[in-house]
């Protein structure tokens, strides 16, 4: 027993020296937007995409957001509203009224939602039709994000002075009550360290991935790789439209930049344990392929991660090796360490930092609920529907 326990927290800390050293720096933050970026010599034509589902609450203040946009170019904003009962095109609509530039806001209604598309991406494409035929780039931008009047001058500054096909930002969460600021800046690590920013953004790496709530996207670039059509049935649709830009990109373009926004902000609360848990057991097990064996070798991970070392320490007067107590306390003071760039990007209390075993933990029984909902067959589901592949709930 003493030397398995040994075994595990040497592990562990091996684990973070890797990850801390040799994993693209993903805890480090590091990657925003230069808002110092020179002009383009023209500035192309661009139209907001904005898919809505029963989103009265928030689409007043998302939409004001998108129309108070300071582009100097050609700009319009496309609010596709996928069958809300609770006035969401009547909100916006009266919002668009009463904004300065109503000119550029137009209302579409999705149609039915046809087998194998999910909600969001049938009513994207839905947008996509009603662009402008000059529209260069198309901005996907949620219905519950506020961006600021910088915004889109920003991302078209840095697609078209690096070449890039796609441009993403990662939102800033609302970070409020215990659950938030227990969970939410865990979510934007977890995220940085599955995906790696820099590698993301280097266009010699395969690893691709892009933040749904913010995307500006070359039209060309959608073209090329067949349209929304071509990723119809992804619930992850973000990172599985990113993976398909970049495995397409040309010997001129450099593919994909991802970053974190600090000024653009998600206005969707996440009023409990509750909501945080939805929110991440709709998909977790999409991301595991909804393979059995990866789901055990995730939760093993986990564990091995972020759970064995504070067990570790907190269960010498049980075990009474201060070896693994040593190194379970290394490894919980590194993990630790790492949080803090996403605490001080929240604004969060550095105190939050070692309880972030307790927050991979509540992750960990997410992941699983997930799979759990999917052998029920209601993996997906989201305002109602259940947006799973049917091939893969059989």
């Amino acid at each position: 027993m003493p030397s398995i326990l040994i075994g595990i927290a040497l592990l562990s800390l091996l684990i973070w020296g890797y990850l801390l050293f040799f994993r693209g720096g993903f805890w480090r933050c590091a990657e925003r937007l230069d808002p110092s970026a020179p002009a383009p010599s023209e500035w192309p034509a661009v139209t907001a995409i904005v898919p809505a589902r029963d989103e009265a609450d928030v689409i007043a203040t998302a939409i004001a957001s998108l129309l108070d946009q300071d582009y100097p170019g050609p700009f319009s904003v496309i609010l596709v509203d996928d069958h809300s009962q609770d006035g969401t095109a009547r909100i916006a609509s009266e919002t668009a009224a009463a904004n300065p530039r109503p000119d550029r806001f137009k209302l579409l209604q999705a149609t039915p939602l046809p087998a194998g598309w999910t909600g969001k991406l049938w009513a994207l494409d839905q947008g996509l039709q009603g662009a402008a035929p000059e529209t260069r780039y198309v901005w996907f931008s949620d219905a519950d994000i506020a961006q600021p009047p910088a915004a889109l001058r920003q991302l078209v500054a840095k697609a078209e002075a690096e070449q890039r096909d796609l441009v993403s930002l990662m939102v800033a969460l609302r970070c409020e009550g215990f659950w938030e600021r227990l969970l939410i800046p865990p979510f934007i690590y977890f995220f940085q360290k599955l995906y790696p920013f820099s590698w993301v953004n280097d266009p010699g790496r395969q690893t691709a991935a892009a933040a749904g709530g913010c995307i500006l996207l070359r039209r060309d670039a959608l073209t090329r790789i067949g349209g929304l059509s071509a990723l119809s049935d992804a619930l992850i649709d973000d990172c599985s439209l990113a993976a398909k830009v970049k495995q397409s990109r040309t010997a001129n373009s450099r593919g994909l930049w991802l970053g974190l926004a600090e000024a653009a902000r998600s206005i969707r609360p996440y009023a409990g344990l509750s909501t945080v848990w939805d929110m991440v057991a709709r998909s977790a097990y999409t991301q595991l392929n909804h393979q059995p064996l990866l789901l055990l070798g995730t939760l093993l991970g986990m564990f091995i991660t972020y759970l064995a070392p504070p067990l570790a320490v907190l269960s010498y007067p049980w075990h009474l090796q201060p070896t693994a107590a040593l190194l379970g306390g290394g490894a919980w003071i590194a993990m630790s360490f790492s949080l803090l760039p996403v605490l001080r990007l929240y604004g969060q209390r550095l105190w939050l930092a070692p309880l972030l075993p307790l927050s991979a933990a509540l992750y960990s029984a997410m992941t699983f609920d997930s799979a759990w909902r999917h052998w029920r067959s209601r993996g997906g589901t989201w305002k109602g529907r259940v947006q799973a592949k049917r091939r893969e709930l059989d």
